[in-house]
């Protein structure tokens, strides 16, 4: 398993763009991907899961991934939310 935790900075928090955004680069890899906020969790290719989660600014979230390309979705994941401006 492979796994990063980051702080969201978005000033919306995790809404509608960037939702869809993560879900289609987490739908990239084969591994099973979650979202993690407190004691919520998602599957992070389902941009509903993700969107219910309503994760606001300044909420800690882990990504975790398993399965054969864990750590290169880790990375996607990682960078595309860099990207997205979720977190700095």
């Amino acid at each position: 398993m492979a796994q990063f935790t980051a702080i969201i900075t978005d000033k919306v928090g995790l809404h509608a763009r960037p939702a869809s955004v993560l879900a289609k680069e987490a739908s990239k890899f084969e591994s099973e991907i979650k979202i993690i906020a407190g004691d919520k969790s998602g599957n992070l290719k389902s941009i509903m899961n993700v969107m219910a989660m309503a994760i606001k600014n300044g909420v800690e979230v882990t990504i975790e991934a398993e399965g054969t390309d864990a750590d290169a979705a880790i990375a996607g994941i990682k960078q595309a939310m860099i990207d997205s401006a979720l977190i700095g």
